[in-house]
């Protein structure tokens, strides 16, 4: 089953509660919370994502999904632990590979299952000998840190890859995949093994949350 994670990193301060209330209305899966340092990638968002965060978990029971774009780990572990997300996903490149594992077991003490993020140019083997200790591997179809890019073409290629190994593998672990995916391009994403899409200004900039979601669901295909 494919769930939907809708990105609020392009909602606007004075419209976020009523888009929140219309995005649980609608029936996302998750709202995604894009957290960006100024230092892993360009942007910062923090605050403006701490204060969103606090507003979802007051007003509504869809799980968070948090993406930590940034450098310093534990203490954004620690800041967004504190709002009991669903998932939390960190970047491969933003530690050396011999602390991966420390921050595996600091989000699992989190009582949260645990994700991890590559960029476009970093390649899957990277990844491989961490799999079986997470839930979530989260592939960057475009450069983070910037909403409203272009999914780029070779991501397709990247997703069929990891399908294919956990597949032969025989590894439990959901496949979501972030940027630039929307109604023209989301059914590719999801027959190379995607489960979990991860979408924003293709439904927050749409007439219908509703028929959004559930077109880039495929619900209406599968009736």
């Amino acid at each position: 089953m494919v769930e939907i994670s809708t990105s609020i990193l392009s909602i606007k301060k004075e419209d976020c509660m009523e888009v929140f209330s219309k995005l649980e209305m609608a029936h996302t899966d998750y709202f995604h919370i894009d957290v960006m340092d100024g230092k892993f990638v360009e942007k910062n968002t923090v605050q403006k994502m701490i204060e969103y965060s606090g507003y979802i978990k007051n007003m509504s029971n869809i799980p968070l999904d948090v993406h930590l774009m940034v450098k310093d780990l534990p203490q954004f572990i620690n800041t967004f632990g504190a709002f009991k997300p669903n998932i939390i996903t960190f970047h491969l490149e933003s530690i050396p590979r011999n602390k991966v594992k420390e921050i595996i077991r600091l989000i699992k003490e989190n009582n949260t299952r645990v994700g991890i993020s590559i960029k476009p140019n970093t390649k899957l083997a990277d990844l491989y000998e961490f799999l079986p200790f997470i839930h979530v591997v989260l592939i960057m179809c475009v450069e983070p840190g910037k909403g409203g890019q272009k999914m780029l073409e070779e991501s397709i290629t990247k997703i069929k890859e990891l399908k294919k190994y956990i597949t032969e593998n025989h590894i439990d672990i959901d496949i979501e995949v972030d940027g630039g995916i929307n109604l023209e391009n989301v059914q590719e994403v999801k027959d190379a093994g995607s489960n979990i899409i991860v979408a924003g200004t293709s439904i927050i900039n749409s007439n219908n949350y509703k028929d959004t979601i559930k077109n880039l669901k495929g619900t209406a295909d599968n009736s």
